[in-house]
């Protein structure tokens, strides 16, 4: 039988799948069916459904029957599961042979020549993570300061993390606050974490970095451009992981069982939001320390207008200020 890949998958799900269970419940369906017809929308799930042997024909009645799914699975699954063990066993014999010219490069003088700092542009910037990930082997620290992650780059990532994690390497990593309310981050830091890495949020913006058995931090280039750089002056490796530390001692665990903290994280939030209005930054400015879209910090503001009973944000300030509020009291 040949494979099935995703396009067949989705079928299955969204049309072969609900025309097999209304087939059982019905004890089979007949060859004249009209949903089961050439010309009929349903005919692309139901010719999977007999490509697959979920169903067959009873030529003495004419009717079309259902099979056992469980019979069906193996026949579909295992092909995909051995070949799934195929390609990592493939994936780890080329990062092994890879490993092992990294280390030849990181002792040879070319590598000294070139100096402490590594330009990484554009598409080779995953990769180049993804085989620093791989070397890992005390730990890894990251700091990523936006939750703008989509959810393939996040299941990518809890892969390549959880790989690592198995290894016995550990890992910390550090969000903002706002992650805190991604679902998919959520599930990201419920697959690091039962693996045994630390995850926690802070107010703060910070900016993004990754550091190696504090040996090599990759940071971001220019904002214009896609550019990452690896560093591997010890010293400055060293300045970066002292900012981290001092950045973690002040954050909050990031656990999936934390309801008795949201309402600190929320004032928290809201004492940053003061801070940012009354330093005048801008919108834009003000929702990306915060790690926000610009609707959500707008309506943040809209939030203590209605506290503060102004209708502008110059009266808005004007009461703050009369009031002694600075977004740096205890318990605001």
């Amino acid at each position: 039988m040949d494979g099935y890949g995703p396009d067949e998958r989705a079928l299955f799900e969204s049309g072969s799948a609900v025309l097999f269970e209304s087939i059982v419940s019905q004890g089979g369906i007949t060859a004249d069916d009209a949903r089961i017809a050439p010309e009929a929308p349903e005919r692309p799930a139901f010719d999977l459904l007999v490509d697959l042997g979920l169903v067959q024909l009873d030529k003495e009645s004419g009717t079309w029957v259902p099979e056992d799914p469980s019979s069906v699975q193996s026949r579909v699954v295992s092909p995909l599961s051995q070949e799934g063990a195929k390609l990592l066993e493939e994936s780890s014999h080329w990062a092994r042979v890879f490993g092992g010219l990294s280390q030849s490069w990181r002792r040879s003088p070319m590598a000294s020549a070139r100096g402490p700092f590594t330009h990484i542009h554009d598409e080779a910037i995953g990769p180049f993570l993804t085989g620093l990930v791989s070397e890992c082997e005390e730990e890894m620290l990251t700091a990523q300061p936006q939750t703008g992650r989509d959810a393939q780059s996040l299941a990518a990532a809890a892969l390549r993390d959880t790989q690592m994690l198995e290894r016995g390497t550990k890992m910390r990593t550090l969000y903002q606050h706002s992650a805190r309310r991604s679902s998919i981050t959520h599930k990201y830091v419920a697959a690091v974490t039962a693996r045994g890495a630390e995850v926690r949020t802070l107010d703060e913006f910070f900016n993004r970095m990754i550091v190696f058995d504090r040996r090599i931090a990759v940071i971001p280039g220019r904002e214009d451009l896609r550019v990452a750089i690896a560093i591997r002056e010890p010293s400055v490796v060293a300045y970066l992981v002292d900012i981290f530390e001092r950045t973690w001692e002040r954050a909050r665990p990031f656990t999936n069982r934390e309801t008795s903290m949201m309402k600190d994280i929320a004032a928290e939030q809201r004492a940053m939001t003061i801070r940012m209005l009354i330093e005048g930054h801008s919108d834009p400015v003000s929702a990306k320390r915060l790690g926000v879209s610009p609707r959500t910090y707008a309506g943040y503001v809209a939030d203590l207008k209605e506290e503060y009973e102004s209708e502008t944000r110059f009266q808005l300030g004007y009461t703050m200020g009369q009031q002694g509020v600075s977004g740096t009291e205890d318990g605001d």
